[in-house]
């Protein structure tokens, strides 16, 4: 096999190439062209062209394997493109370009307006495209710090704030300490199969017992790393500080793009070479699903800060998600995706009216921000209303659509226990979404503050979030289908 760049290789990789050119090209223009503050603002237009031409690559890349089928590898197999990779990838460009475009007013009036905000995100989701498309393990490792060491970044962008510098500096160190975690459990995969490949760890795994000492440190080592990144207990202390002191679409990408990029990681090895090793892993997840519904439902319940009470519903929704995997039969793992996709458009939508209440000496991160903003602003709490409906789980919002297949894949391979405690936990999260509700159309504003601002991102973000929170659990077939293509062999 030739050594040199080939067109396949090119092909694979252009979608990266194009985010991370984009991502380069707005730093320099930020820093030459345009010093002035008040022209940063023209820097959106790099991003939305760095994700017009990534989507167009995309989209050629969809139209190859509709027509030919299969997987299609590069670099020797240390990238793949399947049906799989760019379910996540376009889920990341939608989330990437949606924060890009809800975070200009807010970036505005907190006076942090600066042009390497949407450098970052573009190299974010560079190493968001790594994660999903990687099939080696060195391939993974640079995606996964790739998008951690940004995210490091984004997470302390509020230079003058306090909370948002103690809140990097937290999850900078925690974030090393996993993974150191997780690098240990691959070096113990390449020491178990002597190849980073994970087509070839999957057959050195094969030929050994499920419950071998150094494949279950393998497991038990990467797992933490993994469970880390998801923000699932025990491993989510991070979480609500870094939610809480990050600018608010930052805590939303963090919550979704990040998220979503973490588990189709975890997806990776897990289905694929850890497969057959799922007697020893499966106790390991089911009791971290468990704890993180546990820990994350009721710690929310007590909380007064919005992003807060949305971090320890996000660890909740990391339980969810775990259940589909355990249960691991193909309606879970649709449900896996179904789940991730609903759950991107939900959440970014409700941290986006969020956005929306930002104003001058006021965050608009406290429960009692959000009172009286019928009033103010009908149109911002109707969609509050689907989106707290939906983050519940309650009909017909694509919430519902999301936890139903998780728990008809549990019934269907006989986790039942699993399958009711999630169900008890949905009762409780419904208490505590209903409590924004709350705030929202029964509480009167304690001071007069005057109508919204409301900017034109802040408009399309809200229409398409909305829009597709009600869609997909009105109409699901065609988000189901997709799903089910993306887990096809």
């Amino acid at each position: 096999m030739s050594m040199y760049y080939t067109a396949t290789d090119h092909f694979v990789l252009l979608p990266a190439l194009l985010l991370a050119l984009f991502g380069c090209a707005t730093l320099l223009f930020d820093f030459l062209v345009f010093p002035d503050p008040k022209q940063r603002r023209w820097l959106l237009i790099f991003l939305v062209l760095g994700e017009a031409f990534a989507g167009a690559a995309f989209w050629r890349q969809q139209a190859f394997l509709l027509e030919h089928g299969g997987t299609l590898a590069a670099f020797r197999g240390a990238l793949v493109i399947d049906h799989f990779a760019l379910f996540f990838h376009w889920l990341f460009l939608a989330a990437t370009l949606l924060t890009g475009l809800m975070s200009y007013r807010y970036l505005e009036v907190r006076d942090e307006h600066h042009g390497e905000y949407y450098g970052l995100l573009m190299i974010a989701q560079t190493g968001m495209y790594f994660l999903a498309s990687g099939a080696d393990l060195v391939t993974l490792f640079v995606g996964l710090e790739t998008m951690a060491i940004t995210f490091y970044i984004l997470v302390g962008f509020l230079r003058a704030d306090k909370r948002s510098n103690e809140a990097a500096l937290k999850y900078l160190i925690l974030g090393s300490l996993s993974t150191g975690f997780l690098v240990y459990g691959f070096s113990v995969l390449y020491g178990i199969s002597g190849s980073t490949r994970l087509g070839e760890i999957a057959a050195a795994v094969a030929a050994r017992d499920a419950w071998d000492p150094v494949l279950v440190l393998a497991i038990g080592t990467a797992g933490a790393g993994l469970l880390f990144k998801i923000a699932a207990a025990p491993f989510h202390m991070w979480a609500p500080d870094a939610y809480e002191g990050a600018p608010t679409m930052i805590t939303g990408f963090l919550a979704t793009a990040s998220k979503a990029a973490s588990f189709a990681l975890l997806l990776r090895l897990f289905v694929g070479p850890l497969g057959t090793a799922r007697e020893s892993w499966e106790p390991l997840l089911a009791a971290a699903a468990v704890l993180s519904m546990t820990i994350g439902n009721l710690a929310a319940v007590t909380q007064t800060n919005t992003k807060r009470l949305l971090a320890y519903s996000s660890i909740s929704h990391a339980g969810y998600i775990l259940l589909g995997l355990i249960a691991g039969s193909p309606t879970g793992l649709k449900g896996v995706l179904v789940y991730l996709l609903v759950y991107t458009f939900m959440t970014l939508g409700a941290f986006l009216v969020l956005t929306s209440l930002a104003r001058q000496g006021i965050a608009g991160d406290d429960i009692n921000d959000l009172r009286g903003l019928m009033k103010r602003a009908p149109g911002h709490a109707l969609w509050m209303l689907v989106f707290m409906v939906s983050l519940a789980g309650i009909p017909p919002t694509a919430g519902f659509i999301g936890k139903f297949y998780i728990f008809w894949a549990l019934i269907e391979t006989g986790h039942y226990t699993l399958a009711v405690i999630g169900a008890a936990y949905v009762v409780v999260a419904i208490y505590y979404y209903f409590r924004i509700v709350k705030a929202v159309f029964v509480e009167p504003e304690e001071a007069e503050a005057g109508p919204l601002t409301v900017s034109f991102g802040t408009r399309v973000g809200l229409a398409v979030t909305g829009v597709l929170t009600l869609l997909v659990g009105v109409y699901p077939e065609p988000f189901l289908r997709l799903a089910q293509m993306s887990i096809s062999r």
